[in-house]
């Protein structure tokens, strides 16, 4: 392993941005022209659009459409260096980071390196569960699904309960999306596929500790979340925690039972921790306290954006939302920063929220007006489009939903096994 990662020396200062998420993605391209090197340290090569995951495992969209190389993005940017490599370890007082690829040098370090799951401690949970906080598991969610099916074909009646119980564990927008993608698989995908199943059997479960779902969206969002799902078919469980989980039976914290061989847990996110960074700075879910422009406390040069910071004030004293949203406001403020050497605060602005429930439906929270219905799902269809990276994309994915739309189907089903030579 060198000792150095091949990176040129310049009269440049040098900000290596580690993670290309939303806030890493963004800082970098509003670093343009700024006269800084670049440095883009990322485990994977390209940019993942994380609020369509749930439509990569329900088979409504392939991971190619929200998946977005990296240097491709940056083809045109002048003194920017992009390695796919994973940093373990920081050495403030050297202004030095350890990588998988060796060390490297820098003026400024930003950690925009994301979250991942959170299990909340329950170990037997977080081996058998099904997460979804990237495209590769989104995909083994979507194969675990299918084989699942597969197998209820050739089974008896008492071992097709557990195939075709699917439980979702989080009743945020990630488990209410996933909730009604499967419920409407189930109504117009599965019978067609499957004709020698019944698939009146197939049960979709959505569990959520506290007594509502979407908690951070509005009351009345969240009722009607609720209703649209119950009404589609959906076992929705509020006030209901999940104890346990053994890959066959789920325990909650009622007593009651559920077998199923398929737990989606979309419950909780933490921080990814980098060593090296004081342990006095992460607070809650292993998120790193940082001041009014994202500076990390007692370090000069090293600063944290979006799901894996926590910016406490009056209005937020446990931090932001992990949203979109605030990462991408937050690095377009420390962007502006690093650019004029200046150190304006970050006031976020509230643009708003939404959920898609399902075909025709979804909830819309703006700051002064509440809605739902065909209205909000198609104003959460045109947001999310504009979002995606690339003409071709937006048109490979306005192109699915239309099909999905017009034919009740996707046409993505794919079962791939894992090759072994």
């Amino acid at each position: 392993m060198p000792l150095t990662i091949n990176i040129p020396d310049t009269n440049k200062k040098r900000i290596i941005i580690v993670g290309c998420g939303f806030a890493g993605l963004t800082l970098a391209k509003y670093l343009k022209n700024s006269n800084h090197q670049v440095v883009i340290i990322d485990k994977n090569n390209f940019h993942q659009f994380q609020p369509l995951f749930y439509q990569v495992a329900t088979a409504g969209l392939e991971p190619r459409d929200i998946a977005f190389p990296i240097r491709k993005i940056f083809q045109n940017y002048k003194d920017y260096f992009i390695r796919i490599a994973n940093v373990t370890k920081v050495i403030p007082e050297q202004n030095l980071i350890e990588t998988s690829l060796g060390n490297l040098k820098y003026d400024f370090l930003i950690l925009a390196n994301g979250a991942d799951t959170s299990f909340f401690g329950l170990h037997k949970i977080q081996e058998y569960a099904k997460p979804m906080k990237n495209v590769y598991e989104s995909i083994e969610l979507l194969w675990n699904i299918l084989q699942n099916l597969e197998d209820a074909l050739t089974t008896s009646i008492d071992e097709n309960e557990e195939l075709l119980n699917i439980v979702v564990v989080g009743g945020g927008p990630t488990g209410v999306e996933i909730s009604g993608a499967l419920i409407e698989m189930k109504k117009f995908v599965f019978p067609k596929d499957y004709p020698e199943l019944n698939c009146n059997h197939i049960n979709i479960y959505l569990i959520e500790a506290s007594p509502r779902l979407l908690g951070g969206m509005s009351e009345k969002s969240s009722e009607k979340s609720k209703a649209f799902l119950e009404k589609m078919g959906v076992k929705v469980l509020t006030s209901t925690a999940v104890k346990d989980y053994d890959g066959h039976i789920v325990s909650l914290g009622n007593g009651e039972l559920i077998k199923s061989k398929t737990l989606i847990w979309a419950a909780g996110i933490q921080g990814n921790i980098i060593n090296g960074i004081n342990a006095s700075n992460f607070t809650r879910a292993n998120r790193i306290l940082v001041n009014e422009i994202n500076r990390i406390k007692d370090y000069e040069n090293i600063y944290a954006l979006g799901d894996i910071a926590c910016m406490a004030n009056e209005k937020n004293p446990g931090g932001h939302p992990q949203v979109a949203q605030v990462a991408i406001q937050q690095a377009k403020n420390l962007a502006n920063n690093l650019k004029m050497n200046t150190s304006n605060p970050f006031k976020y602005k509230d643009l708003g929220s939404m959920a898609t429930i399902g075909r025709n439906k979804a909830v819309v929270d703006l700051p002064f007006i509440h809605f739902d219905g065909f209205f909000a799902w198609l104003v959460w269809m045109l947001i999310h489009l504009r979002s995606i990276f690339g003409i071709k994309n937006k048109i490979l994915i306005f192109i699915n939903w239309v099909w999905s739309y017009l034919t009740y189907d996707q046409s993505l089903r794919l079962l791939f096994k894992p090759f072994r030579k």
